[in-house]
């Protein structure tokens, strides 16, 4: 849920970081051959009730047999859960998934995700390899697609080019499209950013309702994300089928639950980003838990530690927690979805988080647990999973202790399984301390030489030479499968009367989203190789062009895949552009290991012209 003030956040979130993964070659991985059958002995289940000492049988991906002294073959693989309690995968019911994200969130037990916007080739990817049983070693990703927004509204703003709406004799068309592309339901966008003291375009009621009632018609639930009460009572007028989120910034009026349950909607309350967009780093919580923090990437532990900065409107998550608590009382039904990955959010870490506030709201810890299990299976139709029940996907999470009495048990994990096969927890979290470790590395390391003047390249001798660091090269979306073309040159006229510059130029082909091509400069003795550069604080250079904005990125090791992403204009006439090391996702730059200036995503020739490029 992000206000239109918090652009930085959204260009970070959605833009960088799909071309970069990409960039870097992380396709989707094949996941991992079926295993062998298996049978989980001495555990409670729970299965919308707890019960003790079953056993529970897999085979071929799938719940063979539940039962006491079950008659499984001689030799089986037995786990032992004595203490232990064997749930569901839990199933988070709003997410914004790309890049590895799926895979992190099933280090956490988190089998399935429920995308509420992404890029609709991921999707369509991810869905592909789900079918063809390619898919064992990440979440399951069911997905909204391209959400439906007004020209303007939210949604826009993270620089990827997306449909949008305007008039509702447009909306059957607009719901067939999008079910064209794969969306598997229909996610609509109510929100004028009122509730956080802005303003910006989104859907009027009338197109709310046709777009609705389109989705009706093809069979597809309507979905609707709001940001304040009235927009929440307009969507369920609308005929929305739920609400992907609730509001504070007032409490909820005398009737809104009687208002809901009388409309039969569901709720998905994402009190974790709500916390967050109330100013609150209730995330930190997460990072903090050692039955969590091995299994967090640097990136993951810092975002969780953020929060959304204080809006003027005093936004209270105590307003939602109200809520909650209210609709619970009228049978309302409440899945649980935490927004990942915005400030103070993490995929898979944060639904333990969800829950936890879930239960601070008002529910039991069953209710809860059943909200990122059994609800939302039955709720977007997801029949083969959510239970632990003969003939269901063996999608399934082994804790210690009791959740159902200590809700935060479920963060004690002692095994995922996905279709029957054992996550690699152990491998993920050896490389994540790896990564860790690297980038203390850096933090402890000196400063390159040659960086203590700041300055990276002047031109001057016509060549495209650095002060320090591996030096320029081209960098394009080719790896990714994208046709985008860059070129590096030095040319004649500098800034400031200089005799040289380096023009980056290309063309951003169609067709990828997240296109990009233009110049990489690598500050360690090899590419990608973390440096210290914490003693500057800001990356300066001079640039001119054709007038279009740009991208400079950060690759960090703590921040791991994810760049972090700033802006500039290249105008007709040079001008010095500061971008502070702050600005990038917060890095105090102590390991950077690449620095981009390219054009994308949107498609088209690209030319601008850097001179002076330094650190400050």
């Amino acid at each position: 849920m992000q206000s239109g003030k918090l652009k930085r956040y959204a260009v970070v979130t959605m833009v960088g970081v799909l071309g970069i993964f990409c960039a870097l070659g992380l396709q989707a991985q094949q996941g991992r051959a079926a295993s062998s059958e298996f049978l989980v002995r001495n555990a409670r289940v729970f299965d919308g009730q707890k019960t003790e000492g079953v056993e529970v049988w897999v085979r071929d991906g799938k719940i063979y047999g539940v039962g006491k002294n079950l008659k499984a073959p001689a030799g089986i693989r037995v786990v032992d859960g004595t203490g232990d309690t064997l749930l569901p995968g839990l199933i988070d019911s709003h997410t914004h998934a790309w890049g590895d994200a799926l895979e992190q969130a099933l280090m956490f037990g988190v089998t399935t995700e429920l995308d509420m916007f992404s890029d609709v080739k991921f999707g369509q990817q991810m869905r592909s390899e789900q079918t063809a049983g390619k898919a064992t070693d990440r979440a399951d990703l069911f997905s909204a697609g391209t959400l439906v927004t007004a020209p303007g509204g939210h949604g826009t703003e993270y620089g990827i080019p997306i449909p949008t709406i305007s008039r509702p004799e447009e909306a059957q068309a607009f719901v067939d499209a999008r079910i064209a592309e794969g969306s598997d339901y229909i996610k609509l966008v109510y929100d004028d950013a009122s509730a956080y003291g802005s303003h910006r375009p989104t859907l009027s009621k009338e197109t709310m309702k046709a777009v609705s009632d389109a989705a009706h018609k093809r069979g597809k639930l309507a979905v609707v994300h709001i940001g304040s009460q009235q927009q929440a009572r307009d969507a369920i007028d609308a005929g929305a089928d739920g609400l992907v989120h609730l509001f504070e910034e007032v409490k909820p009026a005398p009737d809104f639950a009687k208002v809901a349950a009388a409309h039969h909607v569901f709720i998905i309350p994402t009190l974790a980003v709500l916390e967050s967009v109330g100013g609150d780093a209730g995330g930190a919580a997460l990072a903090a838990d050692p039955r969590l923090s091995p299994y967090l990437t640097s990136e993951n532990m810092a975002n969780l530690k953020k929060s959304f900065p204080k809006f003027p409107t005093g936004l209270s998550e105590k307003y939602a927690e109200t809520a909650v608590r209210e609709l619970k009382a009228l049978k309302v039904p409440m899945l649980a979805g935490t927004d990942a990955p915005n400030p103070g959010t993490a995929h898979g870490a944060s639904l333990h988080r969800e829950l936890e506030l879930l239960v601070r709201a008002g529910l039991t810890p069953e209710e809860a647990l059943a909200a990122a299990t059994s609800v939302p299976a039955a709720t977007f139709h997801l029949s083969d999973r959510g239970s632990i029940a003969v003939g269901k996907r063996a999608d399934l999470l082994l804790v210690k202790g009791d959740p159902t009495k200590d809700i935060t048990a479920t963060r004690d994990i002692v095994a995922v399984w996905k279709q029957g096969v054992e996550a690699d927890r152990q491998s993920d979290r050896a490389k994540i301390e790896k990564e860790k470790q690297a980038s203390e590395q850096a933090r402890n390391s000196a400063a390159p030489s040659g960086s203590e003047v700041g300055l990276i390249s002047d031109f001057e001798d016509g060549k495209a030479s650095v002060k320090f660091g591996a030096g320029w090269s081209v960098s394009t979306d080719d790896i990714a499968g994208g046709k985008s073309t860059g070129s590096i040159n030095v040319v004649v006229g500098g800034a400031n009367g200089s005799k040289q510059a380096l023009a980056v130029a290309g063309e951003i082909a169609p067709g990828l989203p997240f296109a990009w091509a233009g110049a990489m400069f690598s500050p360690g003795p090899q590419p990608f190789m973390p440096v210290n550069l914490s003693a500057k604080k800001a990356l300066t250079f001079s640039v001119k062009g054709d007038g279009k904005t740009y991208r400079a990125m950060f690759f960090t090791q703590s921040g791991g895949r994810m760049p972090a992403v700033q802006t500039f204009v290249a105008g007709a006439e040079w001008q010095k552009v500061s971008l502070p090391f702050s600005g990038f996702n917060g890095t105090d730059g102590h390991d950077i290991n690449s620095i981009l200036l390219v054009g994308g995503p949107t498609a088209g020739k690209f030319d601008f012209q850097v001179d002076d490029v330094k650190l400050e």
